[in-house]
């Protein structure tokens, strides 16, 4: 399987993932809005993928959150059939992806140093308006 068909692969099964997510999950006790799935990584022989997911707040449930998922994939992947036409159907696997999280205490320093030192900054922001 070439990769330009794997990528469309992953980011339809992402987009089929997260829909069926909400949907099996908006009547329980679980929230679902707090979950995004960032990204889904498909082996080449679609046998099994990894579905990146963050969780917006909940700090102290994260693992519970990732479990739950990884317990009810089953019903997801019924979900996901019924749309998705593929030679083999692929196990899930979830995983916490902290990714986002890592880019918004980067930009948070960065926001703490431009505070402290806002002459520093000043030419950056000069040549930024230049560019455009």
């Amino acid at each position: 399987m070439g990769t330009p068909r794997l990528v469309r692969v992953n980011e339809l099964l992402k987009r089929e993932i997260a829909e069926d997510i909400h949907r099996n999950f908006s009547l329980s006790d679980f929230d679902c809005g707090s979950v995004t799935v960032t990204r889904v990584e498909c082996a080449s022989d679609l046998r099994d993928a990894n579905v990146f997911v963050s969780i917006f707040g909940h700090e102290q449930e994260r693992n519970r959150m990732i479990g739950h998922l990884n317990r009810h994939r089953q019903e997801i992947v019924r979900l996901m059939i019924k749309r998705v036409k593929l030679k083999y159907t692929p196990r899930l696997h979830f995983v916490l992806d902290e990714s986002i999280e890592g880019g918004d205490r980067v930009l948070s320093m960065l926001a703490e140093m431009e505070r402290k030192n806002p002459e520093a900054f000043k030419d950056d922001k000069k040549n930024d308006e230049l560019e455009q």
